[in-house]
């Protein structure tokens, strides 16, 4: 493990692998670099490139300073933009996706960019998330239920219906969940009201891809074709056979070519 200080002196913990072009990943809720898609997906890109996994501010091995703010998150991959040389190419999964998409817009040394599904809601259909629900997440978190934190994001945020919750709460990932539970209003803060950010992207200059499984429900296929057609500079990929958990042998290979491609 090593670490990198960020701007307000926050301690992010940091794994570094192979050879290469460095590029970093970015998890979504819940994950870490010791859980989630980006362990099973950093060796097969270490292969190609110099791969970065993070812990995002207040999982696991890095630090968390009060008050949160997203701009805050944003400044912690800039400090590994800069441990990685001053630029790097960033992939980031769900709403690792779209605080990767904040940063990019906000001139960090991206170079190029590929997100996995950023959860945008596009259209009338299909579940939508509270619109209080980073408030309900605070106050769970603040009450230390972080089990109640996890079962509402995951049936009121995410929509999965709760039955299928009660077998998870008894397996050994419950107890990972509950760890990092106290940073899902952080989340919540990246996504804000889930709607597209056209106006943010707009700003996103540089190469972008945007995957999508193609077996993904069609709020979030219509979603990654959408932020697609509005970045500046960006292009949609279908990922046969994939849905939101996707798969790192599946998804690996396209970032690959898309990362070494010339432009």
């Amino acid at each position: 493990m090593r670490q990198v200080r960020s701007s307000d002196g926050t301690r992010i913990a940091y794994d570094r692998s192979g050879n290469g072009p460095p590029i970093i990943l970015v998890d979504g809720a819940l994950c870490s670099r010791a859980f989630g898609p980006m362990p099973k997906l950093a060796p097969l890109l270490a292969q190609h490139f110099t791969v970065f996994t993070y812990d995002r501010r207040g999982r696991n091995d890095s630090g968390d300073t009060a008050p949160y703010a997203v701009d805050r998150e944003v400044e912690d991959l800039d400090a590994l933009i800069t441990e990685a040389g001053g630029s790097a190419f960033v992939h980031g999964i769900s709403s690792g996706g779209v605080l990767a998409l904040r940063a990019a817009a906000s001139g960090s040394g991206i170079r190029k960019l590929a997100v996995y599904e950023p959860p945008f809601m596009i259209g009338d259909e299909g579940h939508r998330p509270p619109a209080d629900h980073e408030g309900q997440l605070t106050r769970l978190v603040s009450s230390d239920r972080r089990a109640d934190a996890v079962k509402f994001f995951m049936t009121r945020v995410v929509g999965m219906p709760p039955l299928l919750t009660l077998p998870m709460q008894l397996m050994p990932v419950w107890s990972k969940l509950k760890a990092v539970a106290h940073t899902l209003p952080y989340d919540a803060a990246v996504m804000g009201d889930y709607s597209l950010p056209t106006g943010l992207a707009a700003a996103v200059a540089v190469p972008t891809l945007v995957i999508g499984g193609a077996k993904s429900p069609a709020v979030l296929r219509r979603a990654a074709q959408a932020l697609a057609d509005v970045l500046p500079n960006g292009r949609h990929h279908a990922l046969a056979g994939q849905s939101h958990n996707v798969s790192a042998p599946a998804i690996a290979p396209v970032l690959t070519e898309f990362f070494n491609a010339q432009g």
